[in-house]
């Protein structure tokens, strides 16, 4: 047999300003990790690849 809903019971207002508080940092950490990252890309698209100096490397080194 399917239970019948019931109502939440009423939000305390102590409830509702750590929620709004909580969703204001977590909005404004988005927003600084969002600007991070465009700087890291604009940062990494001025980087140009230029030959090496010296003699070209023969052997790679170790992954491990």
């Amino acid at each position: 047999m399917a239970k019948t809903p019931k109502s939440s019971p009423p939000k305390s207002a102590q409830a509702k300003a750590n929620r709004a508080k909580r969703r204001r940092l977590l909005a404004l950490q988005r927003s600084f990790v969002r600007q991070e990252k465009a700087e890291r890309a604009e940062r990494h698209a001025e980087i140009k690849q230029e030959p090496r100096a010296g003699l070209p490397r023969t052997r790679r080194p170790s992954r491990r």
